[in-house]
Parts: C-alpha cells; structure tokens; sequence
C-alpha cells in the first residue's frame, strides 16, 4: 500500500475525528488520494483544491491541521468535558486517528508531488514539526478553560430567531483597564464572576440604573477579560427569553462557564416574556449554577413600565409587588446611578488620556459640560461620545 493510499483509507476510517471529513482542505486531501494512479489531470486538480482551501487561512499546514484538531467537538471531548469515563476502545481509537492527522499536519507538497507523474511547477505550503498527540492530550487537560467548537473559537454569542447559538465574529473589544468610574459597582460583578469560574455559588445579577453609566460595557469587558480564564457569553434580547431553558440544557455538560447576557430589559404590562423569565430565574437553581449565570442591565430598577389609561408612567417607585417580585429573583442588583459633575469630569479626562487627545483640562471640562447639557445630563456614554468626536476633530 502507498502512502497515498495509506492517507486515504486513514482518512476513511475517522471515527472520533469523522466530521473533520468535511473540512474543505482534508476533503480535497481524501479526493487525491482516491484518484486512480495515473490519472495526473484528476490529481492536479484535488492537490490544487486543497492548496486553494488551505491558502484562504494561511499557507501553513501544519498550524491548520493543529488549530481543527484541537478545537474539534467530538464524542472523545464532550465525554472528558462532562467528567464521564472513557473506555479504553475510544482512548486507542483516539490515538490512532491523533497519529494519523499529526501524520497529514506535517505532509509536505514534495510528498504529494511524489505520487504524480508531472514535471509542471504547482503551489507550495509550509510544514514544521510537531507532537499533534502530545498537544491535544496537553488541550485536553485544560478544556474548563478551552473548551471545543464553536466555544473554543469565539467567546461572545447572540442567538438566532430558531435559539440556534450564533458566534460573534467581530466583539466589542472594550476591556475593563479602559473603564473610569463605578469601582465599587464593577468589582461586585467581577467577583461573582470569578466565583463562577471557580466553580463556586454565583448569583444571577441585575444592573439597573440610569442609562450611558456603563451597565452593558462592565458585562463585555468581564467576558473579555476572563475569555482565557474559560468565560463565554451569550447574549439573547428580550423576545428570546423562551430559549433559555433549551441553552442551559445545551451548556449544562459543557466544561465552561456561561453568561448568558440580557441587555436593556424591560417589560410592558401583560407582556408574556415576564413569565418566562420569573419562572427560569427561580427554576432548577442547582442545575444552572454550575456553568451558567444570568447577567442582565435595566434602566429600571424593578423592570416593569406600568402606565396609566394615556400610556403615561404610573408608578416611578414601583410600588406593586408583583412587578417588583422578577427583580428580586436576581441574586445580587447593583444600581448605576448618574454621574455627579466631580465624576463625569473624572471619566472625560481618563478617556482623553487614554485617547491622546491634546486638550488644556479647561479647555476639556468645558466643552464636556456643555456635551452633556446636549446630551440632556452627564453620563459615562457622553463622556465617551465626547472624547470621540474631539479625537475626529483632532485627527
């Protein structure tokens, strides 16, 4: 048997790593490998079809072959992710397939060539060595904090209409050095967080408070800056609330930890979502406190916008307990207020500094109190939205 047809029923016999078949690269690879010797126009193609696949990511095969390995879900990881044993039939399987593709990641194009009858230039990659076993076996044993598929790619998520998980291909990047202001709030969020991450009691938590204080930013730049840490966060709007159940069940063996992020919630009267939310915020509480929490901001306390007859507001301290009751299945609340002039002007000159905007400080504060006057009061958004219009201008 060739090496080219020892390639080819290898990657036949996938078990663990089957789906990894579908690859764009390994599926080209397979087609070379199962064309008829001599056939030199068929092999042409399929080796340029893979080096085409291969050159959309990088000319580097080695590092592809160790980056869909590594992060491939499977029945092998979900199981050590979920704390199951593992029978000593999959752990040969496992390893024998792991030698195979370590084999295909160090294939170099002189090897393909090798098996052609052609003397024609064709295009090139780049090999290197590498212990592909030894560097999955190495995954493996951090996967709490790696963790496979979709969720060892990405680390922030929003869902479809059908409650399918969609990754985030490009998130906010905002982290939590870049934030002035709210100290006291944001550790009382951070430390939750880090109870979760170690496996510990963590609350479901409420951020309420007045709008542009920095509510949603804090939950972003905690996922960002827990994400090698094991933190994914997914984010569902209000109408969305009926999938909840169904994502706790999907992430409920999974080895990391989940936000599932509810931005800017509130609830008119009647409105069905309330239900559904109180009755998973008091439902199977230990199931979900072992990798999940729910983090949700409001600009309302107590969530719910009664009105009178006119639609106007009837009740501003939310004096009806059945309204109040969906806040107070929050474990923790932390309340954001507005900024008062000495912090506002704190939060516009760090966001200048780190901006590199130059400005004379009387020049910044009062061009920030006549924005926020525009702004209809002082906020962290404005100080925000200020610093970048007076960093364009400066540009």
């Amino acid at each position: 048997m060739t090496p080219r047809e020892e390639i080819g029923y290898g990657l036949d016999a996938l078990v663990i790593f089957r789906s990894i078949q579908h690859d764009p690269v390994i599926h080209a690879l397979m087609q070379f490998c199962h064309t008829e010797p001599g056939n030199t126009r068929e092999q042409i193609r399929f080796y340029s079809a893979m080096t085409a696949a291969l050159y959309m990511f990088d000319d580097d095969l080695t590092s592809y072959l160790e980056r869909i390995v590594l992060e491939h879900e499977n029945i092998y990881v979900q199981r050590i992710g979920a704390g199951q044993q593992i029978s000593a039939n999959m752990e040969a399987c496992l390893q024998s397939e792991l030698k195979l593709l370590g084999r295909i990641a160090m294939l170099s194009p002189m090897q393909m060539q090798a098996e052609m009858q052609m003397s024609i230039p064709l295009p090139k990659w780049q090999t290197h060595k590498i212990d592909l076993a030894a560097c999955y076996m190495a995954r493996v044993a951090e996967i709490g904090r790696h963790g496979y598929g979709i969720y060892a790619r990405h680390h922030m998520f929003t869902v479809r209409a059908n409650g399918d998980i969609l990754p985030v291909q490009y998130p906010d990047p905002i982290s939590l050095d870049q934030m002035v202001g709210y100290e006291r709030e944001r550790s009382v969020v951070v430390e939750n967080t880090k109870a979760l991450l170690a496996g510990k009691y963590a609350s479901n938590v409420l951020l309420a408070g007045d709008a542009g204080t920095g509510k949603s930013a804090t939950v972003k730049a905690i996922a960002n800056a827990f994400r090698q840490e094991g933190l994914r966060l997914i984010e569902l709007n209000k109408d969305q609330l009926q999938f909840i159940p169904k994502i706790m069940d999907q992430l409920s063996q999974n080895p990391l930890k989940f936000i599932l992020f509810i931005d800017d919630l509130t609830f008119s009267e009647n409105d069905p979502n309330f239900g559904t939310l109180k009755a998973t915020l008091e439902g199977s509480i230990a199931a979900r406190m072992k990798n999940t929490v729910i983090y949700a901001t409001s600009n309302r306390r107590h969530l719910v916008k009664e009105t009178f007859d006119d639609g106007t507001d009837k009740h501003q301290n939310d004096t009806v307990q059945e309204r109040i009751s969906l806040s107070e299945r929050f474990g923790i609340t932390v309340t954001y207020s507005r900024p008062q002039k000495d912090l506002y002007l704190e939060i516009v000159h760090a966001l200048a500094k780190q901006a590199g905007l130059t400005i004379t400080i009387a020049e910044l504060d009062a061009k920030a109190e006549q924005f926020a006057l525009q702004k209809s009061g002082r906020s962290a958004r404005a100080a925000r939205q200020l610093v970048d219009q007076l960093l364009t201008r400066q540009r």
